[in-house]
């Protein structure tokens, strides 16, 4: 049996040595009758990552390193598609190359593999982050995947035919985790510590993470359109309801008020919130539009 390793590789220069070092070795210690191989995919790095993949590939001597660099940068999560289809083994482990995901950690992970569970998922019991961050990673879960433990998870191991359910979805703008659990195959969830970034930074701004919640919100709710819904009628009530008030009073002989203030009033609400259905509705169109362009979810420019 084999074990691919996956890794989505984005500025990560300087820690990819160790990476795998420590990724063979954890794997050649526990598991000296499977089979590895070590598959890394270069989003566009510009910053070296991609020169010291390809030395290490060339010190090694057993051939077991596949290195997939795209044309430019197209996001994590199109890297870890990438991974996915390159790999052969008969499970198949994403984890992060910047080691805060130990590699260490695949042990437990595949010794489940191993007991006959096809998800097994590591989710984040602490981690070295922001008070911001870890407040709104948790309600961010808290929203999008509430069966989940509240650290999350971006660490997993899917067994061949997790993986081939995985490449059957077409999704273009795609929530990892949430697809993860949606294929079903009863996941394990096991906790790891998530390790403090030892050389470069984080490619994760507060507006790169507020856009891929946004976007995961709208993968797997329709609730903002229900919410329009429900305040449409709403107010499509009340406005009924006033309309009859007025029409009373006004056959009673009395007016009902003079001035343009409650005009206002009404008109600003009302057109506050038309423009925030508006919002909602383009957010839930553009992705319809670029679904419908089809285009590849990322281009591979070289393989070694």
């Amino acid at each position: 049996m084999k074990v691919s390793l996956c890794y989505a590789v984005y500025q990560n220069a300087g820690s990819l040595e160790e990476l795998y070092q420590r990724s063979r070795k954890a794997m050649e210690e526990n598991f000296p009758d499977l089979e590895f191989e070590f598959v890394f995919v270069n989003d566009g790095s510009t910053d070296g990552s991609l020169e010291e993949l390809r030395s290490i590939k060339k010190r090694d001597a057993d051939e077991r390193i596949k290195i997939i660099s795209f044309t430019r940068n197209f996001g994590q999560v199109a890297a870890i598609l990438a991974g996915w289809a390159e790999a052969t083994g008969d499970a198949v482990i994403n984890l992060a190359a910047d080691l805060q995901d130990p590699p260490e950690q695949c042990v437990p992970m595949v010794r489940e593999w191993l007991a006959g569970h096809d998800v097994v998922i590591s989710y984040r019991q602490s981690h070295v982050s922001s008070a911001l961050n870890k407040v709104t990673s948790k309600v961010a879960y808290r929203l999008l995947l509430p069966e989940v433990p509240d650290g999350g998870f971006d660490f997993t191991l899917l067994s061949r035919r997790a993986v081939q359910a995985m490449l059957q979805l077409r999704d273009r703008n795609r929530f990892y985790q949430h697809d993860v659990l949606w294929i079903g195959f009863d996941p394990v969830f096991i906790p790891y510590e998530k390790q403090e970034r030892r050389k470069g930074r984080s490619q994760w701004s507060f507006l790169k993470r507020l856009n891929y919640f946004l976007t995961c919100y709208v993968n797997v709710s329709y609730t903002p359109l229900r919410v329009m819904t429900l305040l449409g009628l709403g107010f499509a009530g009340a406005g009924v309801a006033y309309s009859v008030l007025i029409a009373y009073m006004y056959f009673q002989h009395h007016t009902p008020f003079q001035g343009w203030a409650p005009i206002m009033i009404l008109l600003l609400i009302i057109g506050g919130l038309i423009m925030s259905m508006l919002g909602v509705i383009g957010e839930y169109l553009w992705r319809i539009f670029d679904e419908a362009k089809a285009r590849p979810s990322y281009l591979i420019k070289e393989r070694f």
